[in-house]
């Protein structure tokens, strides 16, 4: 399938301001590598989005609408906590106090898992090797985003962000 590449420039437009508006602005630089994250969920989106409702009970689209889902519920509760709690300035993700509370009692970094989530689920809708090339890539930026910001944090909080970082995995729960 070809893509409109009208589409793709200003799609890629839209990311990369948001991306400088939210973070980059700020001298925070995750936002470089999670641009790239946005860039291959919107690209895979794109792909995908005419499988969406073909074959809806297959065993790949259940599991799609699994991911989706469950990326809508854990970026409303992560946004939520860092508005309510975190006390941001600029931003909802310039926190003046770190967030240990809710979602971020389990893991450092729902936000992030939330975009794992939510292009694992449209890459499930059609699983072929490109729509797999941009879910690795879509999966890297997501780490290398967090290892980025993990830092950023580090000169932020100082040791309460490390003692946060013993207390808690990264994205999953007891495991990673």
């Amino acid at each position: 399938m070809q893509l409109n590449w009208f589409i793709i420039i200003a799609g890629t437009i839209i990311i990369a301001l948001f991306s400088w508006f939210l973070s980059i602005k700020y001298k925070r630089y995750h936002g470089i590598s999670r641009f790239f994250a946005f860039e291959s969920i919107f690209i895979l989106f794109l792909m995908n989005v005419r499988m969406w409702f073909l074959e809806p009970f297959t065993l790949l689209h259940i599991l799609s609408w699994l991911f989706l889902i469950l990326s809508a519920y854990v970026v409303i509760a992560g946004f939520l906590l860092l508005k309510s709690k975190g006390r941001p300035s600029a931003n909802f993700e310039n926190t003046s106090l770190l967030v240990r509370s809710g979602i971020y009692g389990y893991i450092r970094h729902p936000l992030y898992l939330s975009l794992f989530l939510l292009g694992s689920g449209i890459m499930f809708k059609d699983p072929k090797p490109v729509q797999l090339c941009l879910g690795f890539i879509n999966l890297l930026s997501i780490w290398v985003t967090a290892k980025i910001e993990e830092s950023e944090m580090i000169s932020k909080f100082g040791d309460q962000y490390r003692d946060y970082m013993k207390d808690t995995k990264m994205f999953i729960p007891y495991i990673l």
